[in-house]
C-alpha cells in the first residue's frame, strides 16, 4: 500500500509515522520524520563537564556527534554500551543527536486518536518527556517528545 507523506511527516488521511526502540523492558517511539539514520553503537570520547546523560561524542562523517544515553535522560539506569546497542541519529532543533537505546524495534504507523494521554499519576519529569502513550498489540509504548531531550540552555546555545 503506497501512502503520500508530506514534510511534516504526515501521511495522507491523518497517519503519522513513528519509530518505536526498547530500554530495558520498555518500549518508547519517537517522530520518524526528527531520525535521520540509525547505526550501531561506536565508543563515544568522553566529555570533561558534562551532563551524566551524555556519553561523550562521536565522529559522524566529520562532524562531532554528542551521544546522550537514552535510559539515564529519561531517569533509568545508565546502559553500558555494547555492540548490541544501537545510536539512533536524531535532528533536535538545530542540533543533530545521537540517542543511545538498546534495539530499534519496528516503524509503527498510528493516527493521532490512537495516542491517549500521559496520566495524572505520572511525576512532572515523566510528563516532560512522554507526549503519550500508545496501546497497540498487548504493549503499551510511550510517545517521546525530543525537544525535552537536551537541556534548555545547551538548545539555546545550539
Amino acid at each position: 500500500m503506497n501512502q503520500i507523506v508530506s514534510q511534516s511527516g504526515q501521511h495522507a488521511g491523518g497517519m503519522k509515522e513513528l519509530i518505536s526502540f526498547r530500554i530495558g523492558a520498555q518500549e518508547f517511539c519517537v517522530d520518524i520524520m526528527a531520525i535521520r539514520e540509525i547505526r550501531g553503537w561506536t565508543a563515544a570520547t568522553a566529555l570533561p563537564q558534562s551532563p551524566s546523560f551524555v556519553k561523550g561524542v562521536i565522529n559522524l562523517r566529520g562532524a562531532v556527534l554528542p551521544i546522550v544515553d537514552l535510559a539515564s535522560r529519561l531517569g533509568f539506569e545508565s546502559t553500558e554500551a555494547s555492540d548490541r546497542n544501537v545510536i539512533i541519529v536524531a535532528q533536535i532543533g538545530e542540533q543533530v543527536v545521537g540517542l543511545l537505546v538498546d534495539a530499534v524495534s519496528d516503524i509503527l504507523t498510528i493516527t493521532d486518536d490512537m495516542i491517549q494521554p500521559t496520566p495524572d499519576v505520572a511525576s512532572e519529569t515523566a510528563k516532560t518527556f512522554v507526549r503519550g502513550l500508545i496501546p497497540m498489540e498487548g504493549r503499551m509504548i510511550s510517545l517521546i517528545g525530543l525537544e525535552r531531550v537536551l537541556p534548555d540552555m545547551e538548545l539555546e546555545a545550539a
